[in-house]
């Protein structure tokens, strides 16, 4: 009997393990995208500026925006991975070692962060994008003058 409750112990820390990993690619997608956000908006914003047709300045919102939105959708499904975590650490799961997210039990507390606004607009969001976003419309209102 002993040697069966560690084994299901040994599979739960394996599953909290296999959690652990989904929520470190996420986040490492998360970093990757914030990189590719900056590098294409510098560039683009080099671009544009060399030549003389500001009609594509609004070119530099299209990455801005489908990368924001693309790593508000990371954020989520990290979120969502950590609630997992939590519901398998609580024993709130049924033992089937699934990494179904569509399973998990969701707090009226948690609803709001892992909605698609929520993670969009959290802090860490906000800064990064909203501080790029500044940049970009500083870019176009002083290479109008």
């Amino acid at each position: 009997m002993n040697n069966h409750k560690e084994s299901i112990k040994d599979m739960k820390i394996k599953h909290l393990e296999m959690i652990e990993a989904v929520i470190e690619r996420m986040a490492q997608n998360s970093f990757h995208l914030k990189g590719w956000t900056v590098t294409l908006v510098s560039v683009i914003s080099a671009i544009l500026i060399s030549g003389n047709d500001r009609r594509f300045m609004i070119l530099l919102l299209l990455p801005l925006l489908s990368f924001w939105i693309l790593d508000a959708h990371y954020l989520q499904l990290e979120r969502k991975y950590q609630i997992l975590y939590r519901n398998v650490i609580d024993d709130e799961l049924d033992a089937d070692y699934s990494m179904d997210i569509r399973k998990i039990i969701i707090s009226e507390e948690d609803k709001p962060r892992i909605s698609t606004l929520g993670c969009m607009f959290s802090k860490t969001e906000r800064c990064f994008y909203g501080f790029i976003l500044a940049a970009v419309i500083a870019i176009v209102i002083m290479w109008r003058r």
